[in-house]
């Protein structure tokens, strides 16, 4: 009777793709290596749940959960999946990564808490140091 027997998946589901951009799981596959495509830095990259796609998380960074904004909480499973919960709360004592696009210094900024703001001031400092090398044949001998 009706639509029992229609199989397909329901046309107002959003795809995988759709998801990870809004999520920023935008980063590039291995074999690539994991460094931001705008500053540069290299991140850790981790799958997420969406099929065929990556997030580049802050490397050395675990916060606690509540001091993030909700929708920027990333969790890792067991298995070592990326998962951002979206409008979850944490369990108490949670701690979580956070995406390097929330501290990249070539993005625009949204709204963040002081700290973010001092990860992201130390990333472009990091990042101008990769750029801002001298040449080198005008370093000075060693002798």
């Amino acid at each position: 009777m009706g639509d029992t027997e229609n199989a397909t998946s329901c046309p107002d589901r959003p795809d995988d793709a759709l998801l990870a951009a809004l999520e920023g799981a935008t980063a590039p596959a291995p074999p690539a290596p994991p460094d931001c495509p705008h500053c540069g830095l290299p991140q850790d990259r981790y799958r997420t749940q969406y099929t065929g796609h990556w997030v580049l998380l802050e490397p050395r960074i675990h916060v606690a959960a509540h001091t993030l904004l909700p929708r920027r909480r990333w969790l890792l499973s067991p298995d070592g999946v990326a998962m951002n919960l979206w409008d979850a709360e944490p369990l108490p004592d949670t701690r979580c990564r956070i995406a390097h696009r929330a501290v990249c210094p070539h993005l625009p900024r949204e709204g963040e808490p002081p700290w973010v703001t001092a990860i992201r001031q130390e990333n472009e400092r990091r990042a101008q140091r990769l750029f801002d090398l001298p040449d080198p044949w005008t370093l000075p001998e060693t002798g």
